[in-house]
Formats: structure tokens, sequence, C-alpha cells
């Protein structure tokens, strides 16, 4: 099974979006980038939903779409898996009719299309809803019901479009698992978009940031996180991810030590930090905050009406604070400084 290839563009709506995109199989491309950007265009293009202007889409051999060559692909002949936002299960189906529903389109006979259904749903510990209309399904579980429609047929490539988005925040880390132990099993391409830094540093092997129809940056997730290239960019990479073990209220990382609010989580997890949640002082914080520890600064980013630090251990972290608050604590590279964090700005997910 050979990789995604495309170099295209597409008009909707006024906006001309352009990409090149390359994904070897096996390997995850996330696409993210602000609302308008032609994210979902990009999707729709690969899927077949919609006709290329200019360019051309290639899955391994197959030349999918052509603008030279006036060829389009149907969406149905693809062999492409697709999860949308709003998963776009038929309501009036069950679980168990969704899913089989792409096996029979394809030329599978009926009852064996069922049986393949079934013994799936039942994978994915989902047989107890198999006879229940799609419409009366829970977030999570129709988001599950429409990731095991899309890999039924066993694509040659998979595209998921903010496949978490419309699931409520509890249901949302255990599908995100999920998923992501499945997308690691999956032997071909798959292209994410995604609106959030933790899933596309945890899923993703690329990222593609696409601005205003135009990809301003392309890399490995550190490229991004270390060398943001827009503003946009920066603000999404700007979130802390720290890997540790947690148990009783307490993410272990290394030698350091972070309470959490979350004292329900146990075992291997990635807590995440805005930067603008970390206080800054020139000497230990009185009172008694949660987490507070010294640490120095190694470089200092100015982005006009924000600034960055970068500091060291025990704990590398970015932290944002005003220009104001450089000037008034004489912060520079080589500062010592005590930084603080409330236990309730640390979300904490198992991974």
């Amino acid at each position: 099974m050979n990789g995604l290839e495309l170099d295209i563009a597409v008009e909707r709506g006024g906006l001309v979006v352009r990409m090149a995109l390359a994904v070897a199989p096996g390997t995850v491309a996330a696409i993210i980038g602000p609302n308008g950007a032609g994210k979902s265009t990009i999707v729709d293009a690969i899927a077949g939903l919609t006709g290329v202007d200019e360019g051309h889409i290639r899955l391994g051999s197959e030349l999918l779409a052509d603008s030279h060559q006036g060829l389009h692909v149907p969406a149905r002949a693809r062999r492409i898996g697709v999860v949308f936002q709003d998963r776009v299960l038929f309501p009036h189906l069950t679980a168990l009719e969704n899913v089989s529903f792409g096996l029979t389109a394809r030329g599978m006979p009926r009852e064996a299309a069922r049986s393949r259904a079934a013994t799936l749903l039942a994978e994915w510990g989902l047989d107890h809803v198999a006879g229940r209309p799609a419409d009366e399904l829970s977030g999570g579980e129709a988001q599950r019901v429409a990731v095991i429609r899309a890999l039924a047929i066993e694509p040659r490539a998979l595209l998921l479009d903010e496949p978490f988005a419309a699931v409520d925040a509890a249901a949302r880390v255990d599908l995100r698992r999920t998923i992501a132990d499945q997308v690691g099993r999956f032997a071909g391409p798959v292209v994410l978009v995604t609106h959030d830094p933790t899933e596309a540093y945890m899923l993703a092997d690329e990222v593609c940031v696409l601005e205003a129809g135009r990809v301003t940056q392309q890399g490995t997730p550190d490229d991004i996180r270390l060398r943001p290239a827009s503003p946009y960019a920066a603000d999404f990479a700007g979130v802390n991810l720290v890997s540790g073990i947690c148990r009783d209220g307490v993410v272990e990382v290394g030698a350091h030590r972070l309470r959490v609010a979350d004292t329900t989580i146990r075992g291997a997890v990635v807590a995440a930090i805005q930067p603008s949640a970390i206080a800054v002082y020139r000497q230990e914080p009185g009172g008694s905050p949660r987490n507070s520890w010294s640490t120095k600064i190694d470089a200092v980013e100015s982005l006009g009406d924000r600034v960055r630090l970068h500091v060291g251990a025990p704990l590398p972290l970015t932290v944002e604070v005003t220009p104001g608050a450089v000037e008034a604590l004489s912060l520079a590279p080589g500062i010592e400084v005590w930084l603080s964090v409330k236990a309730t700005e640390i979300g904490v997910q198992p991974g």
C-alpha cells in the first residue's frame, strides 16, 4: 500500500485553498489552522466530495483527481474512510445498519455485511448498542460507530475531520485513546484535521499549518512547537505538554511533582499547561500555592503585546507574560525566577 500525495488548488466561497502534501503509509499528517482557513475543503477534495480546480491527488498508484485530464474519481469509488466532526450517521438506521451500509454499498451481500458489522461493533465493545437507532446513541458512542463504519470498508486511506469536536470532554479522553490505538494499527496514510494541540502532538507525525488558504508552515510537531512561523502557529504551539505518572492528584515528571485537580486518573498521563496560566515572581511567592518552584530563564521572545519566556529545569516550559511584567520584574535570560500555577489550571489526560 502506497501513500497519499496531493498538490491542489480548490476554490470555495471566494477562497482559493492551495496545498501540497505527501503522507506515507502508516503515518499521520495533521492539518491545523483557524476557522475558515480551508481545512475541511482539503478533506472534501481528498474524499472526492468536491472537485479540484488545479492539480492532482494520487493514492498509491491510482490517480484520483487531475485537473489537466479532467479526471475526478467519485467518492464511492475511492476506498477512503472519512470521519466528520458531526459523525453524519443515518439517524433512522441502527448502529449495526450504519456500519454495514458501506459494506453493502461496495457489493458485499447483506447478511455478510451485517455479520461483519456485528463483529466489528463487538470488538469495540459496542455490541450492546448494535440495535439502537443512531439518534439514540451518546456522542461518544456515535463517534465510535462513525469510526468503525469508516474502517469497515478496509480503506486505503483515512480522513479524520475534527473527530472529537462534537464529543463532550468526559468522553473525549477515552475516545481519543481508542482512536489513537486504531490509527496506530492502520497501515495506510491518515489525515487529521484538528484545533487541539494535544491531538496534533499525540497523533501526528507531521503538522501542516493552513491559514487563509495557504500553507504557512509544515514540519514535525517539534518543528511547529519549537519554531512557529506565524502568530497562529505560535499560539497553537504555545501549550506546554509534559508526560508523567499520575497518582492521587500528583503528576510525577521525573523528580518534579505537580499537583492537579483531578484525583481519579492514575498511570501514564499527558499534562497540559497554558503559558498564560503560569505566574512569575522574583522571590518565592507567599501563601501556599499548590505548585511553585524556582527555575532560570533560558530565553525571552517578544510577540508584540505578549512576551514568551522559555525556562529550564526542573520543568522546561513556555511562560507568557506582558511586556510590562518583563520591565517591572527585570526579566532576562539567565535570571532566576519562581513560577506558580494552580492545580485547576493543569489539564490531565491518559496518554
